[in-house]
């Protein structure tokens, strides 16, 4: 190489090195915009915008897929058969699906639960028939309470005579007697069973002067002592026994003190009031069975009647 070739290849060389460093440099400032705008491409993209834009072009996209002219589809000969078979299919489908709903409809489940529903409309009207029924019994025992209370504290005042004549035997009676106390109490169901009244009792007592004598001989004395103990009537025994303590005979001593007691239960069961009575028209016990609704004055002063020994029509009138 000569001495003037030197100085231009080093030109050269120079040149080439300097556009090196600006083509970096404009490479440099070009990534650096690059990365500017997409920072700011960033910064503003809205997704929810790019994707209501995807979908419409995907819809878009199909639609121009179906209709191109440029697709080509196979003909396809008509077939009767197959046309005719598949155009039943459906119809035995749409026929399977009815069977199967209306079997549905009739099937187990559903005729339990219109069992149940049946059951469940049975059940409220015998609840609510039954609270009417507890209400009306309720409301009777109570009204029938006040009535006997007022009752008896007159006849506690003034102690009238009862002019009824109770048979112990054929030939012994106990009459002439008089009023000597009563009193009328009633008692409540508990608070969980609803605390409805659901007893009313009405006791009181009548006596009269003297004593009765009775003699019993043999199997006759146990007999009598187990009558006189059923009737509540007080009495003393005397025995009298032969050489071998065997009792011969028996003289009772029978004070004429007679206890009366009349019970009106509540029977929510069968919606009506029992009432028992004891030595209420004679000695013994005696039932009747009668509607709350039948529970008015004229029930209860043919009652009262009854208890004074009076002439009354309380059993017709209980047998309503």
């Amino acid at each position: 190489m000569s001495q003037h070739d030197a100085p231009d290849t080093s030109s050269a060389i120079l040149r080439a090195i300097q556009a090196k460093r600006d083509r970096s440099t404009e490479r440099t400032t070009d990534i650096a915009a690059f990365e500017s705008s997409l920072l700011a491409d960033i910064a503003t993209f809205d997704l929810d915008a790019a994707e209501k834009r995807a979908q419409q072009e995907h819809v878009a996209a199909s639609r121009a897929g179906m209709s191109d002219p440029q697709l080509v589809f196979p003909a396809l000969a008509p077939n009767r058969t197959s046309a005719s078979s598949t155009t039943a299919k459906p119809q035995a489908k749409s026929a399977d699906l009815a069977a199967l709903t209306v079997e549905k409809r009739g099937g187990l489940l559903d005729q339990l639960r219109q069992q149940a529903d049946v059951r469940q409309r049975e059940l409220h009207s015998a609840l609510a028939q039954r609270t009417s029924s507890n209400v009306a019994i309720d409301q009777a025992l109570n009204y029938l309470f006040f009535y006997l209370h007022d009752f008896v504290q007159q006849l506690n005042v003034v102690k009238p005579e009862i002019p009824r004549e109770y048979v112990l035997l054929d030939t012994i009676k106990l009459n002439r007697l008089n009023w000597q106390e009563g009193f009328s109490d009633y008692r409540k169901q508990s608070q969980g069973d609803g605390a409805l009244i659901e007893l009313v009792t009405f006791s009181y007592s009548l006596s009269s002067p003297g004593t009765i004598i009775v003699e019993r001989e043999g199997l006759a004395i146990e007999r009598f002592r187990t009558q006189l103990f059923d009737f509540g009537l007080q009495f003393t025994c005397k025995e009298f026994r032969n050489q071998r303590r065997f009792v011969e005979r028996a003289e009772f001593e029978i004070q004429p003190q007679i206890s009366v007691n009349a019970r009106w239960k509540a029977d929510f069961d069968k919606g009506v009031l029992m009432l028992e009575t004891r030595n209420l028209e004679r000695l013994g016990s005696a039932m009747f069975t009668i509607s709350p609704l039948q529970l008015d004055d004229a029930l209860l002063d043919e009652f009262g009647r009854l208890i004074l020994g009076q002439p009354n029509q309380f059993r017709e009138l209980a047998r309503r």
